[in-house]
């Protein structure tokens, strides 16, 4: 799907906010919910443990933003971005809802996070997947990111899948 075939629905809007905004608890819930069915404790730790790791503040301006998708007051797709260095920010907590995949709302959020990051002046973005997860690797490829490993490994070789993507 070519980017310029998707957009936005009418009264589609991204809302820039934090983790701690109540429209991002429905997105961080099911993300956890996901990466529990998907990965268990394959990493030694609930995924809540990961959803937890980094205080608000880390994906909250200046250092970061959370942003949702927002169709009819209901967050249907979202992502963040912190910041890793004065140049470099990375990209977390990519999510779609399950009704609502496969019509390219991550990459448009995606696309949104990229836009907000240059727009605060960074001018990289680095982000990373695991390896029950082909469908973030195929976005990430399909949207100009670098992998950083070797994509001929098998992806539980590979594990953690890290990207990387110089804006422009």
């Amino acid at each position: 799907m070519s980017i310029n075939a998707i957009a936005l629905t009418a009264g589609d809007r991204f809302v820039h906010t934090t983790p701690l905004d109540p429209l991002v608890s429905p997105v961080l819930a099911d993300l956890e919910r996901e990466y529990d069915s998907r990965y268990g404790l394959r990493f030694g730790e609930p995924a809540s443990a990961e959803i937890n790791r980094y205080p608000a503040e880390t994906f909250s301006a200046p250092n970061g933003t959370f942003v949702v998708l927002v169709r009819d007051g209901r967050a249907i797709s979202g992502g963040a971005f912190m910041r890793t260095d004065e140049t470099t920010v990375e990209v977390k907590r990519m999510w779609t809802h399950t009704d609502f995949r496969g019509q390219g709302l991550a990459r448009l959020v995606l696309a949104e996070l990229e836009a907000e990051a240059a727009r605060r002046g960074y001018s990289a973005v680095i982000l990373s997947t695991g390896p029950r997860q082909p469908e973030a690797v195929r976005l990430y490829l399909a949207t100009g990111y670098t992998p950083l490993f070797d994509p001929s490994l098998d992806a539980d070789v590979i594990v953690f899948h890290r990207f990387r993507k110089e804006l422009a």
